[in-house]
C-alpha cells in the first residue's frame, strides 16, 4: 500500500475511531507533540497535523509524548481503578446485594461504575454482581443444594422473583439447570483490541474480537448448542490462552497448545485441522483447501466453515485467502488479518 493511501486509510479510521485499527497504527499530533491511539476521544486534528507510525516506539523515537486521554503505551481497554477495585469487592463477597450506601463507602459514584462497567463488559455493575450470584447459586445447585437453598443463600426472598433473574441470566429455569454446564466468559486484552473468551474447566470453546459484527448470536448460539449458562469468570484454559496470545502478539510464540473445544459439524471440523496445519507466514486458498480433502468442488462449504470458525487466532482462519490472492474476508476485519499475516511473516524471517 503506498504511504499516501494509507496515511488517508489511517485518517479515515482516526475520525471513525475504528476500533479494528487498535494496534495498527498510532498517530503523532505535530500541533500538540503528543501520539494517539486511533480511537481516542480527543478533538481529531488536521490531516496535515498528522504523522502515522505502526508501532509506539517508533512514535517515541519521533519526540513524541503518550496521550493522556487515550493512553496509548496501556492496553487499549486497560481495567480503570473503580473498575478493578469494584471487582475485587464482588471476590470478597459474590452473595453480597448492592445498595446505594455500599458505593458510597467505597468513595465511588454509582452512575460512573455503571458506565465504566458496561463499557468494560457490556453490562452494568449491578448486571455483574447478579450474574456472579447466580453463578454461584448454579455452583451450588449443581452440587446438590435445593433450588430454594440456592435462592436464600443468593439473598432472594422470592422464588419467583429469583427464577426471573435466574432465566434472565442463564437462559433457563433454575430446575431445568440442575444437571446442566457452566461455561464461564472472561474479557482478554490484546494488542489488536480486548477478545472474549469462553471455556470450562477443560477446554477453551470460543474466541473472538469483542468487537466482531453479530459476537452476541454466536455466544448465544454457544449457549443453546451447549446447553450452558455462561457467566462472568475465569478457567484454568482461559488463563492458558490469555498468556499464550501475550506470547504470540510478543513474537516469541507461533503455535498454540491450549486445550480446544470444537463445536461443529464433521465437515467443519475437518475444514479447521486443516487451517490449524496451515504453518504461521503462509496462506492457503479455499479452493487449496478443499482439494486437501479431497473435495475440490467444495470451495464454498470450505469458505462457510471458515466463517463459523468461533476460535478466532488459534485456529488460523485469517490464514485463508482467495485464489486471486485478495485477503477474502474476516470476521475481525481486513486490517487486523493483513496485520496478523504480516506478523506471522516475521517467525520466518527472524
Amino acid at each position: 500500500m503506498a504511504t499516501a493511501t494509507r496515511n488517508e486509510e489511517y485518517y479515515k479510521a482516526l475520525l471513525e475511531k475504528r476500533t479494528e485499527y487498535e494496534g495498527v497504527f498510532y498517530v503523532g499530533v505535530k500541533t500538540t507533540g503528543v501520539f494517539c491511539r486511533p480511537t481516542c476521544p480527543a478533538r481529531k486534528p488536521k490531516f496535515e497535523n498528522c504523522e502515522f507510525f505502526d508501532n509506539a516506539q517508533q512514535a517515541l523515537l519521533a519526540s513524541y509524548r503518550p496521550c493522556q486521554r487515550c493512553r496509548p503505551l496501556s492496553h487499549p481497554n486497560h481495567v480503570s481503578d473503580i473498575v478493578r477495585m469494584l471487582v475485587e469487592a464482588v471476590e470478597e463477597n459474590p452473595e453480597k446485594r448492592w445498595k446505594e450506601e455500599d458505593f458510597k463507602k467505597l468513595s465511588v459514584d454509582e452512575s460512573t461504575a455503571r458506565r465504566q462497567f458496561k463499557k468494560r463488559f457490556g453490562m452494568t455493575f449491578v448486571e455483574y454482581a447478579r450474574s456472579r450470584r447466580m453463578g454461584l447459586a448454579m455452583k451450588n445447585i449443581r452440587s446438590g443444594q435445593t433450588v430454594l437453598d440456592a435462592q436464600l443463600s443468593t439473598g432472594y426472598e422470592s422464588s419467583s422473583g429469583f427464577r426471573d433473574a435466574f432465566s434472565r441470566i442463564m437462559g433457563a429455569a433454575p430446575s431445568l439447570l440442575e444437571d446442566g454446564k457452566v461455561l464461564k466468559a472472561s474479557w482478554i486484552d490484546t494488542r489488536l483490541g480486548p477478545m472474549m473468551a469462553i471455556g470450562d474447566d477443560e477446554a477453551v470453546y470460543l474466541l473472538e474480537f469483542v468487537d466482531r459484527r453479530g459476537l452476541e448470536r454466536e455466544v448465544e448460539r454457544l449457549r443453546q448448542k451447549t446447553k450452558s449458562a455462561i457467566i462472568p469468570g475465569t478457567t484454568g484454559p482461559i488463563r492458558s490462552i490469555e498468556q499464550e496470545l501475550t506470547q504470540y502478539f510478543d513474537g516469541t510464540r507461533s503455535q498454540f497448545t491450549t486445550p480446544l473445544h470444537l463445536l461443529g459439524s464433521p465437515f467443519q471440523k475437518s475444514v479447521w485441522e486443516q487451517l490449524m496445519k496451515i504453518p504461521p507466514g503462509e496462506t492457503r486458498s479455499y479452493a487449496e483447501i478443499a482439494v486437501s480433502l479431497g473435495k475440490p468442488t467444495a470451495y464454498r462449504a470450505v469458505a462457510q466453515a471458515n466463517g463459523a470458525n468461533q476460535l478466532a487466532l488459534v485456529i488460523p482462519c485469517h490464514r485463508v485467502i482467495n485464489s486471486s490472492g485478495d485477503l477474502g474476508g474476516y470476521g475481525g476485519g481486513l486490517i487486523r488479518k493483513n496485520w496478523l499475516l504480516q506478523h506471522e511473516k516475521s517467525f520466518i524471517s527472524e
